[in-house]
């Protein structure tokens, strides 16, 4: 990766932690000593470091897994980001529709990321990644989705309201970089956060 992408995508990374940073703080109700996270459909894992800055301080050990389909992203990922005494890091090759398999996730997940969640491309699965990942989160958790543009996400809130699952907050990014090669698209240009369902079955 050249260095001008990565000063970008860096540049992209502090941004979304400024508006996270409060967000989350103001909204995870973790009483555990621990906080399990969760990186949904994660890639290569950028966002690892600000989830790590912005959770440790929250709680005494914090577990970050990654899920995705992507092996190539994975290896990235798990290259990139190795576990220390505070934060244990996993990155794991899995169907995302499927997250009650993955034995990694018994323990309820406090926070699930979905950055760039992806409804535009393939609604059906996409309602099957949310309907999943709602069901993997504490009582007290947040879901937190971020989208490149408009109409999208306008399209997950109302696929993720209509399971269930109650809005906290949906903002703008004031600071969201415009995609050149992509019209009316931008990083993290809506962030989102949700609470679980009052009405799910007990996390099982």
């Amino acid at each position: 990766m050249n260095t001008k992408l990565t000063s970008l995508l860096n540049d992209d990374l502090n941004k979304l932690k400024t508006i996270l940073t409060p967000l989350i703080s103001e909204n995870l109700n973790a009483t555990n000593p621990s906080i399990h996270c969760l990186n949904l459909a994660c890639g290569r894992a950028d966002e690892s470091g600000i989830l790590r800055d912005i959770l440790a301080p929250l709680a005494q050990s914090l577990k970050i897994i990654g899920v995705d389909i992507r092996e190539r992203e994975l290896d990235i990922a798990r290259s990139r980001w190795r576990s220390d005494p505070h934060t244990e890091f996993s990155f794991l090759y899995h169907d995302a529709t499927k997250l009650h398999l993955i034995t990694e996730l018994a323990h309820p997940c406090n926070i699930i990321l979905m950055r760039h969640q992806n409804y535009w491309n393939g609604a059906t699965t996409w309602q099957k990644i949310y309907d999943s990942a709602l069901n993997r989160l504490h009582p007290n958790g947040i879901l937190i989705i971020t989208s490149y543009f408009d109409k999208e996400h306008l399209q997950a809130l109302k696929a993720i309201q209509q399971l269930g699952a109650n809005l906290t907050i949906s903002i703008q990014n004031p600071h969201s970089r415009k995609l050149l090669d992509a019209p009316n698209k931008s990083v993290d240009r809506h962030i989102a956060i949700f609470t679980r369902p009052e009405t799910n079955t007990p996390f099982s």
